[in-house]
């Protein structure tokens, strides 16, 4: 019995190791930026997302803003994939492109207010042949972190009369 539960458990450890957010899992955290780092009032927002991308793979994600509320879009990449990963936002109902970061000087940071609480894609796009040379790691897939930070929009204008 012991034996078989020992089994299991290495099984289910093996698996998680391996898996894509294994390989991936927090890289967001690790390597973008945090607007707090640089003594920002930016909070972690949990809609933020890490992923293991090939060359040429587009993936999206869909997440919710709030009014009232500033947020900060950042991506990125493990340098293999060299800089040029792009990252359009759309909003959800209406298909209407908000931002595409390559009409942009290729930033790979974008902060915006938003006026209403509504749905956006963000869809990210590592174009095909972007990679370099490195001994240690493999060209054809690479890791691609997409934070989202967000605070409380600053009071603008007379606050009272």
């Amino acid at each position: 019995m012991k034996y078989l539960i020992t089994i299991l458990i290495v099984a289910v450890i093996s698996s998680s190791l391996f898996s894509q957010a294994g390989v991936c899992g927090n890289f967001h955290k690790k390597y973008c930026v945090l607007g707090s780092s640089k003594g920002e009032k930016w909070l972690y927002n949990a809609q933020s997302k890490s992923g293991l991308f090939n060359q040429g793979m587009v993936s999206k994600l869909r997440c919710v803003i709030y009014k009232g509320m500033d947020y900060r879009i950042s991506v990125c990449c493990e340098t293999v994939l060299g800089d040029k990963v792009s990252y359009k936002i759309f909003d959800s109902r209406t298909n209407e492109l908000l931002f595409d970061n390559s009409a942009s000087e290729d930033t790979q940071t974008f902060e915006f207010q938003s006026v209403s609480t509504r749905q956006l894609i963000i869809e990210v796009v590592v174009p095909q042949g972007a990679t370099e040379k490195d001994k240690h790691k493999s060209t054809d897939a690479a890791c691609v972190g997409l934070l989202i930070e967000h605070k409380i929009t600053d009071k603008q204008g007379f606050s009272s009369y």
